[in-house]
């Protein structure tokens, strides 16, 4: 009876251990079966599309799609390809994330270590900015943009994209410097160091996982933003999601599925790189200010 007694719950964690790991793999099949259509798709020539077998390995390999979607795909705007649309999105995407996230961490900084009279209000007023609607913004933003001379240009979108997400990363340095030692700014100001000293020598150098998080965070909101980059940009200035979807809805006659699939891939490869190089580090960030102390 004792023998039985040890070995059926090993057998019993075994057989759980199975199925959830089964159920997992067939899970992850189903979440990843679209990834692989696209890029086998992006891969195959029209022909071979019109067979019907979407799952099917490319026959003959075509990197033509490819080529096609970055430099020759007519977009309804020109016919030069996504190509001069991602380096639009870089323009954006890059100075936002770094400006939102320097403001967002001196903001942060000032809120909990240089607390001044109505800091809460003004806390509040910031979050509840996390909770307003794209669409509600519109209207006025176009107007401020039309304003300042900014309207249907790269930089006008770095501003919109660094407002509206000002709320976002200053929540996540406040509650991350929240835990910060204060004990240790109260050293830093005996000692003789200043408000801009403490801030660029103590807290910055101690933010690296906040950082990465805010980093990760305004880049995917940034990089896959459709709706901004379809109300205050077009023509040359247009992001990357704009011009992909106008070149699915701007072919005419034979869809190019192959090339739709490239340029789908294209546009989604660099928010894959993010993760895929620092998204270990997303979760970790997220808990380092989650405990004082």
């Amino acid at each position: 009876m004792s023998a039985n007694s040890q070995v059926n719950p090993q057998n019993s964690a075994l057989v759980w251990r199975v199925l959830i790991y089964s159920i997992l793999i067939v899970m992850a099949v189903i979440y990843l079966a679209p990834l692989f259509v696209m890029l086998v798709t992006s891969f195959k020539s029209l022909d071979e599309i019109r067979l019907g077998n979407m799952m099917a390995l490319p026959l003959q390999i075509t990197f033509d799609p490819w080529l096609k979607a970055w430099g020759s795909a007519c977009l309804g705007l020109d016919c030069n390809g996504i190509g001069g649309y991602f380096w639009n999105s870089l323009k954006i995407t890059v100075p936002a994330v770094a400006i939102g996230t320097l403001l967002g961490a001196f903001n942060g900084y000032v809120l909990t270590k240089w607390r001044f009279k109505g800091h809460r209000w003004v806390f509040g007023m910031m979050l509840f900015a996390c909770f307003i609607p794209f669409q509600i913004v519109l209207l006025p933003m176009s107007q401020v943009l039309g304003w300042m001379g900014l309207a249907n240009t790269t930089s006008g979108l770095v501003l919109v994209h660094v407002v509206y997400g000002l709320g976002f990363t200053t929540l996540f340095f406040r509650n991350f410097y929240e835990a910060f030692p204060d004990e240790l700014i109260r050293a830093s100001v005996m000692d003789g160091a200043g408000f801009f000293t403490i801030f660029r020598r103590i807290l910055l150098p101690n933010s690296g996982p906040i950082i990465v998080v805010t980093v990760i965070w305004q880049f995917t909101n940034i990089w896959n933003d459709f709706l901004f980059g379809a109300s205050f940009s077009s023509g040359d200035t247009a992001p990357i999601t704009v011009a992909l979807n106008n070149l699915v809805n701007s072919s005419t006659g034979v869809k190019e599925y192959n090339v739709h699939m490239a340029a789908a891939i294209i546009a989604a490869l660099p928010t894959l790189f993010v993760y895929v190089v620092a998204g270990r580090y997303f979760v970790r960030g997220l808990m380092a200010g989650s405990i004082k102390g």
